[in-house]
């Protein structure tokens, strides 16, 4: 057996740690403001803010043109599909690349493609966009073989960038800037839109995209474990598989998180509720889009301090709970400032769980296989995010898009209960918040 797969499968002996009482999870001031000391991490934060905000800008004014353009459910669902296919096609060779290759240089060049996207894009619409639909989902098609490379990258990329005992703090920051600026890209974007039109908002964007190249030029090379042995592509590809199936807590955080937003994700077909249910139109589009991220924004400053990780399992389980909750609120809400209320309770839930699955994937992924490990978790994203998206739309052109948003929450509480029964080590996953180890029960 080759070294690489010794290493896939020996992990537990390099983190295992005596039983010891769990304290309470709470980082010093001290660990709290030296993250930001750090010379690269603020570069990184910014490189995540600005793309974050050129991203879920973009996410509101390419759902909201479609869907003026079409007026149809279906429509939006097939945008979720165009970006899933090369993502999700891409994105287990995107792992493999990650770890073979510079992942710096990967980032750069995915961004800078994000930067053409966004050109694009404002150029099919500097006249009329009434004829561009084909244009439109050809240029998305685009960004998500760009992301089939960038989300293992950026994943990896990150753990060269923070030190291991910065992990859960710096999760938190990271995290805050990635919800914060998801707060003001939709919130703004849609204001943008009503002003300056799909041709404004696609340069601002773009200008989001280059100061996220800009943040990601400035943070220097960084050493980087490279595989001893280079196994066939497939082979290599499968060791990340075979890793993340064979620890229950990986695969079952994964599939609870996948089947949650697959089921009860409501973005993808917000357009319908801002302009069919709720009427407020561009505008309340965009703060319909901002509320999710407003409530995790909350939960993960606080988790910048208290990071959920003494007691991880638990605590995804109950989040997950929480979300699902909140998103059988939202569903019968015929009121916007209840909407709003519900989808903001729905991001501080999902924000928790973002803290703990990101340090999950940081604390338990061996060094030279953090590519193909973290490949492993965007394929449960993509699907998770753009198939939940196509099957949004489906499924809300067949029976409706309150029906679906219902059916959506009853299915992932459903699902919550269900790995709480088989997937007690996830269960019972704990972590020491001063040593950032696996704490194994007796």
């Amino acid at each position: 057996m080759a070294q690489g797969a010794k290493n896939c499968f020996n992990v537990h002996n390099q983190i295992t740690i005596a039983y010891q009482p769990i304290m309470p999870s709470k980082i010093s001031s001290h660990y709290f403001s030296a993250v930001l000391k750090n010379p690269d991490i603020p570069f990184w934060i910014g490189s995540v803010g600005f793309f974050t905000l050129g991203s879920r800008a973009l996410a509101v004014v390419i759902g909201y043109q479609i869907y003026k353009i079409t007026h149809s459910a279906l429509s939006l669902g097939w945008l979720g599909l165009v970006e899933a296919i090369p993502a999700l096609s891409l994105v287990l060779i995107g792992g493999y690349v990650a770890d073979h290759f510079s992942r710096r240089k990967i980032l750069l060049i995915t961004r800078g493609a994000s930067c053409v996207c966004g050109l694009a894009l404002a150029a099919l619409s500097l006249h009329s966009y009434a004829h561009s639909l084909f244009g439109l989902y050809s240029v998305i098609f685009a960004a998500g073989i760009a992301r089939g490379f960038a989300d293992p990258a950026s994943t990896a990329f990150e753990a060269q960038v923070v030190p291991k005992a910065m992990t859960a703090t710096a999760s938190s920051w990271i995290g805050s800037a990635w919800v914060a600026c998801s707060v003001i890209g939709p919130a703004i974007i849609g204001f943008v839109f009503d002003d300056w039109g799909a041709y404004g908002s696609y340069l601002l964007i773009t200008g989001f995209f280059i100061l996220s190249w800009v943040s990601t030029r400035t943070i220097g090379p960084k050493p980087q474990v490279m595989p001893e042995h280079k196994e066939p592509l497939l082979k290599s590809i499968s060791m990340g598989w075979r890793f993340v199936l064979g620890h229950q807590p990986f695969w079952a955080a994964m599939a609870l998180d996948l089947i949650a937003v697959l089921f009860g994700g409501v973005i993808a077909i917000l357009p319908i509720f801002a302009s069919d249910i709720l009427h407020v139109g561009a505008k309340g589009l965009g703060l319909l889009n901002a509320a999710t991220s407003v409530g995790a924004l909350g939960t993960m400053l606080y988790a910048a301090k208290h990071p959920p990780i003494a007691k991880a399992g638990r605590n995804l389980l109950l989040t997950v709970a929480g979300f699902g909750v909140s998103i059988l609120i939202f569903g019968f809400s015929k009121n916007f400032l209840l909407s709003l209320a519900a989808l903001t309770l729905s991001g501080a839930f999902d924000g928790i769980s973002m803290v703990i699955r990101r340090s999950m994937v940081r604390l338990l992924s061996p060094d030279d296989m953090r590519g193909r490990i973290s490949a492993v978790s965007w394929v449960f994203i993509c699907s998770s995010n753009e198939l939940g998206a196509f099957e949004s739309g489906m499924v809300a052109a067949w029976i409706g898009a309150i029906p679906c948003v219902v059916v959506g929450g009853v299915v992932t509480l459903a699902v919550v209960g269900l790995t709480a029964w088989i997937a007690p080590q996830l269960r019972k996953l704990r972590f020491d918040p001063q040593t950032m180890e696996r704490v194994y029960l007796p």
